[in-house]
Order: structure tokens, then sequence, then C-alpha cells
């Protein structure tokens, strides 16, 4: 006597839901490994730094410079080079930006002194050029303070005749320095509110302002600088968007001076109208006594 064979019904075909759900898991799980992703290279991206055995340029020829070694906190040896000018008064302390080292900003040098009638001292950051140890926000922070210290103890430069000028990244150190040590006005160039508002700019699809250790607030500390602050920004930046700057400059107390660089990138030098109008700002919005020659 034969069995009759068992009807198998074929497997039916997933519903909608079933689908949507599993394109939400794929998402979900793709999503958040973007998100760790970015948080391990974080550093990768704020940080670009050139050793000087990867790439250094001499200091602009005809200039009397110096060599310049100091030592954080942790024993970091940080290095700078001083550009001493006769007859100054004071000095402007040159925070660079995240890429390179301080002699790819040596072509700066002889026009600052130029116009604006002070020394100049570029210095490296932990792991840029030849300064020894890694970058961090400490890290730079910790440099700007032993560079400022040289300045005033070795240079016995008074504090309330230093220029802090910061430049992109360079504009964290230059404003952390504003609202904690003596100064005679605060310039920032190309710079950020912070490095939250940055990620979140260049990843608007991501949580990123909740993702980044590094912060760098400038906006937060620009308000509690006691002294003149001058911004300037370019309208074709595309780094940093030309909405922070504006935000700098409506966050910093008077007197301030907002100079628009028409036409410039991120990486574009400054417009000739830029320093002597900076050097006007300075003038006018400082006591006599720091700008008699």
């Amino acid at each position: 006597m034969s069995e009759t064979p068992a009807v198998v019904s074929p497997p039916s075909a997933p519903t909608w839901k079933h689908r949507l759900r599993r394109w939400l898991v794929r998402f979900a799980v793709v999503y958040l490994g973007v998100c760790i992703v970015l948080m391990f290279l974080e550093n990768t991206m704020v940080y670009h730094p050139y050793k000087d055995t990867d790439s250094w340029q001499p200091p602009p020829p005809g200039l009397t410079v110096e060599d310049v070694w100091v030592e954080t906190p942790d024993g970091t040896h940080i290095h700078g080079w001083y550009f001493p000018k006769e007859g100054a008064t004071g000095a402007l302390l040159y925070c660079h930006g995240n890429a390179g080292n301080l002699s790819h900003r040596g072509p700066a040098v002889p026009e600052l002194m130029n116009v604006l009638g002070e020394s100049v001292l570029l210095f490296d950051y932990p792991g840029y050029g030849k300064s020894a140890g890694k970058p961090s926000e400490a890290g730079c922070y910790a440099a700007g303070d032993a560079v400022y210290d040289w300045l005033t103890q070795t240079k016995k430069v008074p504090g309330e005749q230093i220029i802090l000028f910061g430049k992109s990244l360079g504009g964290g150190i230059a404003t952390d320095l504003a609202v904690r040590r003596p100064h005679r006005a605060l310039v920032l160039v190309k710079a950020f509110t912070s490095i939250p508002d940055m990620a979140q700019s260049q990843f608007p699809f991501l949580p990123a302002r909740w993702l980044v250790r590094n912060k760098f607030d400038n906006l937060e500390k620009i308000a509690r600088c006691p002294k003149p602050v001058a911004v300037a920004a370019g309208d074709c930046d595309t780094l940093i968007p030309w909405w922070m700057g504006e935000k700098l400059y409506a966050a910093a107390p008077e007197p301030k001076w907002f100079y628009r660089m028409a036409g410039c990138g991120h990486n574009d030098g400054f417009p000739p109208e830029f320093l002597p109008g900076l050097a006007e700002f300075l003038k006018h919005s400082a006591p006599c006594k720091l700008v008699s020659r």
C-alpha cells in the first residue's frame, strides 16, 4: 500500500514590513560603523603635521632668526622661530593652521613685521616640524603657554604688548591664550567657531558634533576676551564656512573689527588691504603707550 506524499507549501514571500525591517537593520549597522570609524579617525582629520624630515623650508632671507626651544609641563620639547625687529616694543605670537609646520609660514613674516612693526614668533605644536610629541588639543594649548612664557620671561616682552594671531586651527590656541593671558589684541584669520561645529558642517548626516573629543570652542571663549578683537574671514572659503567668522565677530566684545577677504579661499594669502587695515585698527583701539615708537 503506497503512502500519499506530503504536500509542502512553498515558503511565503517576505512582506514589505519584513523587507523594511531588514533594510533598517542594515542601515543602522552601516551608520553606526561610519560613526565609529570617524571617531577613530578624528585626530587624523583635525591635525595634519609635517615633520621637518618630511618638508622644511629655510627662513625668509634678509631677516635675523633665532631658534627657540621650550618645554611644556609634561616634558615635550617645542620648537619655534623668533624674528626680532629692531625698535619694536612688542611681538606677534603666530599660531598657525593644522597642516604643515612653522617653516611654511615663513614667507608671511616679512610683511607682518613691516606693516605691524613688531617682532614675530612662530612655533610648532607637538608632532609638527621639529617639535616632539603628538598633537592634541591640550598639547597645543600647552605649547602656546610655553612660547608665551618664553616671550615674556626670556625676551621680557610685556604681555600687554603681545598680539595673539591665530589662523585656522591656530585660532583655537590664540583664543585660549586670550582669555587667560595679558595681551594687546586677538587676531583671528579664517578661524572656526568650534570643532563640533566644523564636524557637523562637514558631516551633516551624522550626529558629528557629539562624536568629537577635540573642542577648541572659540565661540564660547571669545565673548570673554578683554582686549580688542579682529576677525577676518574668506568669502570663498570652502573649508571653514563664512558664517563662522560672522558668528565669532558677533560674539566678540568691543572694540572689534571685521574684515571680509573678498574672493579668498582657505589657503589663499592675505589680501593687500588686510594688514594695513589691521594696523589701523590696532593703532586706534589700543592705549597710546602701546603704539608709540
